[in-house]
C-alpha cells in the first residue's frame, strides 16, 4: 500500500489521502487509519482509483455496512451502488441542494463515497461544509436555545424532490413514498463526541412543537448559517476520484455548472446510528 500521506485542503474541513492503492485490498490498521482520517478531516479525498465495482465495494465494507439507496436502483449486480448522473441534455443535477444524506430516515447513513466514472471537461465541483463548526461558532444564547429541538425531516420538499426526477424516470424504484423522520436538531456525533448542527434545506420541513411562523424563521436563519464559506471547502473531480464524507457532521452540494456534459459518478451509502 505505500506510506499513507494526509493533507489538508482547507481551513474548514477536507484532506486529500495520498499513497493508497484501493485496487489492493487494506488490512485493518489501514482501514483504522482511513478511518481516522475522516473523523479527523470529516471529508476525505482519494486521487487515481481506477476501481472496478468489486474494488469499490470492497473498500466500501472495509469501513462500514452498504446500505441501498431508497429512490434509485443500484447498477446490475450490486444493489448498493447506485449512479449519480446528469446527461448531457439534463439541466438538473441529482441532489443539487446543500443537505446531508437521506436525513429522513429514521437510521441516516454514516457516511458516503462518490467515485468518479466521468466528468466533465469543466465543472461540476462539489462543496462540503463543517456542521461543527456551525454549531460552535452560534453565540451561547442561541445554542441554549436550539439544543433539545427536534427537527421534522421530509423525503418531500419540493426543491429536492426536482432533483431527482431525472434519476428516478431512468432508474427509480417502483415504490414512491414520503419518509419522514424526527432528530434533534443539534445531535452527538457517537465517535467523537461533538455536537453538529443536523438541519438541511433540502430535507428539514420544520421543528416540533414551535409553530410554522416560529420554525420557518429559526430554520431559514441556520439554513443561511450553516454553509458560510468560511466553513466550506471545494473539491474539484477527476476521472477516477473518490470521496468519501462523514453525513453526521458535514453537509455538500454539488455545483451544477456544465450543461451539455455528461458527468456519472457510482454512490455507495453506509449504515449509521439514530442522531442523538
Amino acid at each position: 500500500m505505500g506510506r499513507m500521506n494526509i493533507r489538508r485542503i482547507s481551513g474548514a474541513l477536507g484532506a486529500e489521502i495520498e499513497g493508497i492503492d484501493l485496487r489492493q485490498p487494506i488490512d485493518p490498521s489501514q482501514a483504522g487509519a482511513v478511518r481516522q482520517a475522516l473523523l479527523d478531516h470529516q471529508v476525505i479525498f482519494l486521487r487515481d482509483q481506477d476501481l472496478t465495482s468489486e474494488q469499490f465495494l470492497r473498500f466500501a465494507q472495509a469501513m462500514g455496512q452498504p446500505v441501498e439507496y431508497p429512490f434509485v436502483k443500484g447498477i446490475e449486480g450490486h444493489p448498493c451502488i447506485i449512479e449519480v448522473k446528469k446527461l448531457e441534455h439534463e439541466r438538473v443535477n441529482f441532489g443539487g441542494i446543500w443537505h446531508s444524506d437521506t436525513t429522513y430516515l429514521d437510521t441516516p447513513p454514516m457516511g458516503s463515497m462518490l467515485l468518479a466514472r466521468e466528468v466533465p471537461p469543466y465543472g461540476g465541483d462539489t462543496l462540503f461544509s463543517n456542521q461543527y463548526l456551525a454549531w460552535e461558532s452560534l453565540s451561547a444564547t442561541m445554542q441554549r436555545m436550539l439544543d433539545g429541538l427536534i427537527a421534522i425531516n421530509s423525503s418531500a420538499k419540493a426543491d429536492v424532490s426536482k432533483t431527482r426526477e431525472d434519476r428516478i424516470k431512468s432508474d427509480g424504484k417502483q415504490a414512491q413514498v414520503e419518509y419522514r423522520s424526527e432528530h434533534p436538531l443539534v445531535r452527538t456525533h457517537p465517535e467523537t463526541g461533538r455536537k453538529a448542527l443536523y438541519v438541511n434545506v433540502a430535507h428539514t420541513a420544520s421543528i416540533k412543537d414551535l409553530s410554522e411562523p416560529e420554525g420557518r424563521a429559526l430554520l431559514d436563519f441556520l439554513f443561511e448559517h450553516q454553509n458560510k464559506v468560511e466553513f466550506t471547502c471545494r473539491f474539484v473531480w477527476r476521472q477516477h476520484s473518490l470521496a468519501f464524507w462523514d453525513n453526521r457532521c458535514t453537509q455538500h452540494n454539488p455545483v451544477n455548472d456544465y450543461h451539455g456534459f455528461k458527468r456519472l459518478m457510482h454512490r455507495i451509502t453506509l449504515q449509521g446510528d439514530r442522531p442523538r
